[in-house]
């Protein structure tokens, strides 16, 4: 009867991190990023990134401060993360707006940062142990990652070719307008930061009752943490990226939806692991203890996911196609079976 409940629950979750992605969190992004003057690809790498990927920051820190030495959830959902968004993602965004023409300045940036990322994290991994000056190295390559991307436009210029179709917006469902009303009445004159950030807190709040629904189950059915934290929590929590590139893809803007999933994996290492690891040793004298030999098959797969992008666009002149969006979905789905292959062993 528990396991039913939490399932419930869960996929309660997964409904509505959809609806608040989609008719709250994106069209606040949309709007602050213009008001700001970002470009598309600037802001799916960083506004986009960083607010879809608060729920695995969340996960994250978590993991990592809470006592019983519970990191490999942690590791696992941000692991787990990085490879849906690279290959479950730009496999339907490639699906969904296929033959569009992207910009490679902006895509090479961000595949060149996410090659140091996975090399940085592998490193780090080697020895089981987490450092203080690892954990650090971690921020200050993100801090790079974000001066690089003023200079890089001036550096290689390029334009920012996307733009959105003019499509109809969506209402939602009937329920989305009556809480809006309320809302109203709440916040008279709602600022867009307001909204913006209104929307994070929601989504993370969400995406805490998917992790805990799914912990649950996880006991209940006896699957080690490990196989949940890589597939079903990293699943859940990549909801909101998921819709997001989805929304804008179909918008026309492919390549900003791209550019999302692959900042968005950059954000989920650097940030996702670099900050709890640091805050854990500023606040502890502790050691982090992570298992990589659990971790080893995924580590392959996310440095294939690089070679395989970057090749695929240099033969393919920059341009999407539905056959490549298919094989990426197709790996990713023999990467799970792999990992349940693993499981069964165990």
């Amino acid at each position: 009867m528990v396991i039913i409940l939490y399932t419930i629950a869960l996929l309660l979750s997964f409904y509505l991190l959809y609806i608040f992605t989609e008719f709250y969190f994106i069209r606040s992004l949309d709007r602050l990023s213009q008001r700001l003057g970002m470009s598309s690809d600037i802001a799916g790498s960083t506004l986009m990134a960083a607010g879809s990927s608060a729920p695995e920051l969340a996960v994250m820190i978590i993991s990592v401060l809470k006592t019983g030495h519970h990191e490999a959830i942690g590791v696992g959902t941000i692991v787990g993360s990085a490879l849906f968004n690279l290959f479950v993602i730009t496999g339907v965004v490639m699906i969904v707006k296929q033959k569009a023409r992207l910009s490679w300045q902006p895509m090479v940036r961000d595949l060149l940062f996410y090659a140091l990322t996975v090399v940085l994290m592998i490193w780090s991994f080697r020895d089981g142990d987490i450092s203080a000056g690892e954990a650090g190295a971690f921020l200050l390559l993100y801090g790079w990652y974000l001066l690089t991307m003023l200079v890089w436009k001036k550096r290689f210029s390029y334009l920012d070719r996307e733009t959105p179709s003019g499509e109809s917006e969506d209402t939602g469902p009937r329920w989305v307008g009556r809480l809006n009303h309320y809302l109203r009445r709440i916040f008279p004159s709602p600022n867009l930061f307001l909204i913006f950030f209104l929307s994070i807190v929601v989504i993370t709040f969400l995406a805490w009752v998917l992790v805990e629904s799914a912990i649950v189950i996880s006991v209940g059915l006896g699957v080690p943490e490990i196989f949940i934290a890589l597939v079903v929590i990293a699943v859940g929590t990549s909801v909101p990226d998921l819709v997001s590139s989805v929304i804008v893809a179909r918008q026309g803007r492919a390549g900003m939806a791209i550019n999302n999933a692959v900042g968005s994996n950059i954000f989920d290492i650097l940030i996702g692991l670099g900050l709890p690891f640091f805050l854990y040793h500023f606040f502890s004298a502790g050691q982090i203890s992570v298992e990589r030999t659990d971790l080893g098959l995924s580590f392959a797969f996310l440095m294939g996911s690089i070679l395989f992008l970057l090749l695929f666009f240099l033969l393919n002149k920059w341009y999407t196609k539905r056959g490549a969006g298919i094989l990426l979905i197709l790996l990713y789905m023999i990467y799970l079976l792999l990992e349940m292959t693993g499981v069964i062993k165990i």
